[in-house]
């Protein structure tokens, strides 16, 4: 069983054979928990690959919104990946250090929020480039700017009011893909301050078993990850929303689904971050 969408996930055969095109263009989006003690950046300046420009999540983001990197105005995300030298016509390629690819498919999914399709992932993200002896750099290139032209699709996100509306109206299914402790309530959340559990009716399908952790955590195969979703309760013919921690691995959930052939997912972007800080959205446990 193939995937549906194949050009959303590229090998690094591929990045190694294509990175050198003029209309490739290659972008490190690392990103780590609070509790991690590391630093994506300061990750990306110690060695990335050639070329590769650092699209911090951080940075890209709502100024305005006090929750961790929610998505912003379209005219800010222009701005950004314009200085970038990211725009219309390139081919962009996601990747990060983290292996599994979380943060490389945030910045997937935010660049076909705002419109352009033309984006992947690479599986296996730089732990699996270092294991194939494959070259790196420090140096930082200094991009030409590029136009981007948004065209923001607000069917992929949902709001904190929508999801709520959503709880007594059951329109669209909820995934939450948190650990399974977190999910149910009897593991700590890695940001102070938020209340344990998950949303009535929300069904869990933790990120992490849709990557093979034997294989330098790249992705599963699309039986595995219909499999998968099977057991969670998922029926791909229902809409769906997907949510996390901070709307970051619901986005690598997003793209699971879509190399199946789900391809309208929506990520609810504040995700816990938002739910389990308030104090009038209900939790369950």
């Amino acid at each position: 069983m193939p995937y549906s969408n194949p050009q959303a996930l590229v090998s690094t055969d591929w990045v190694a054979d294509h990175m050198s095109a003029p209309d490739v263009r290659i972008v490190d989006c690392t990103y780590y928990l609070p509790n991690d003690g590391r630093n994506g950046r300061e990750e990306y300046a110690k060695q990335h690959l050639d070329g590769a420009v650092f699209f911090d999540i951080d940075d890209v983001k709502d100024p305005d919104n006090p929750l961790p990197h929610m998505i912003p105005p379209a005219h800010v995300f222009s701005a950004k990946v314009r200085k970038l030298g990211l725009g219309d016509g390139n081919r962009i390629v996601c990747y990060d250090h983290n292996g599994g690819g979380m943060a490389a498919a945030r910045v997937w999914w935010m660049f076909r929020l705002f419109g352009h399709d033309d984006v992947c992932v690479m599986d296996g993200g730089l732990p699996k480039w270092l294991a194939e002896n494959r070259p790196v750099t420090d140096i930082e290139p200094n991009p030409r700017e590029r136009h981007f032209t948004p065209r923001e699709n607000h069917l992929m996100v949902r709001t904190v009011d929508q999801v709520m509306a959503n709880i007594d109206g059951k329109r669209e299914d909820v995934l939450d893909v948190r650990a399974a402790g977190r999910f149910a309530g009897t593991a700590p959340e890695p940001r102070a301050g938020m209340r344990s559990g998950h949303m009535p009716g929300a069904m869990n399908l933790p990120y992490g078993d849709l990557m093979d952790a034997g294989k330098n955590c790249t992705m599963r195969s699309a039986e595995e990850i219909k499999a998968l979703a099977d057991k969670a309760g998922v029926d791909l013919n229902r809409p769906l929303v997907t949510s996390c921690g901070s709307g970051v691995t619901a986005c690598y959930a997003a793209l699971a689904l879509y190399l199946i052939g789900k391809e309208d997912v929506a990520v609810y972007d504040g995700s816990w971050s938002e739910w389990g800080a308030r104090q009038d959205t209900p939790i369950v446990t």
